[in-house]
């Protein structure tokens, strides 16, 4: 599969009688129904660890761009009206601000070794918290409940995968909680954030920016109230797109196909 095509439903597999694995491209299984595939013998796999350090430098880019309106800038300094640049254009600090990170897996932690050079304060939600020599690598501070790292952060960085428990785990409540300075990042799915609650925020400066890779659906609709705001950054769907990854994510996927075909185990298999 990939771009989550071909669509796996259960006339697809009841017309492939003899089908033994499909693997996925990316993190990401929210597109599959894994009880279907089961009942039908059906193996999966991902690709979850080769788009890690890629999707953790759109994730910082992201941050980046945003705290110092690059693409406000961009505009500015092409702009044909443009006529001198105002001294008092002004973008936010990210070196010793506070990122808070929920989801601390691969990617998530990814984003802690960068910030750390950025000399950022680093708070991360996760459902399970990270040993002690993990969080001291990056100096990286566990908070229980989500509600005290929203509190608290200037960036709040959103790496989860998308579950029951997670689907718009950002919602009205959640962004009120945020400081009216913040910047919302999003690197992992669209359904993560309940996006009317987000173009709300936006409007009435309840947060002072997003970024996001991933929006739902992907492509929004051209007359998406988000493509009209202008202190938010929306990339489409990027965060594993460089050559040597998506070489590599085929690659894996190969190798979990050649593997389930010959009854071995299979690399990445989704459980």
């Amino acid at each position: 599969m990939w771009y989550h095509k071909p669509v796996i439903n259960e006339e697809l597999l009841q017309s492939l009688p003899k089908l033994k694995i499909v693997a996925s491209s990316g993190v990401g299984i929210d597109h599959l129904d894994l009880n279907l595939l089961s009942h039908y013998g059906v193996k999966v796999s991902n690709t979850p660890f080769v788009v890690s350090t890629d999707t953790a430098d759109l994730g910082m880019a992201l941050m980046l761009a945003s705290s110092r309106r690059l693409v406000e800038g961009y505009q500015m300094a092409v702009s044909p009206a443009t006529e001198y640049f105002p001294a008092d254009w002004l973008g936010a600090e990210v070196s010793g601000a506070t990122l808070g990170i929920v989801g601390m897996g691969t990617i998530g932690y990814k984003v802690a070794e960068r910030a750390k050079a950025f000399e950022m304060k680093i708070l991360y939600h996760n459902r399970n918290q990270r040993n002690k020599e993990e969080e001291s690598a990056v100096g990286a501070i566990y908070c229980k409940k989500i509600d005290d790292l929203l509190q608290q952060s200037d960036f709040v960085l959103l790496s989860v995968n998308l579950t029951p428990q997670t689907h718009k785990l950002i919602g009205k409540r959640e962004l009120e909680l945020m400081k009216p300075t913040a910047t919302l990042i999003n690197i992992s799915r669209g359904l993560v954030v309940d996006q009317d609650a987000l173009v709300e925020a936006l409007q009435n400066k309840v947060i002072k920016a997003a970024a996001l890779d991933v929006t739902y659906p992907e492509p929004l609709p051209r007359d998406h109230p988000l493509l009209k705001l202008e202190n938010i950054i929306i990339t489409p769907h990027i965060g594993s797109a460089t050559k040597k990854t998506r070489r590599l994510m085929m690659e894996n996927m190969m190798e979990s196909i050649q593997a389930g075909l010959r009854g071995l185990p299979i690399p990445n298999e989704v459980i």
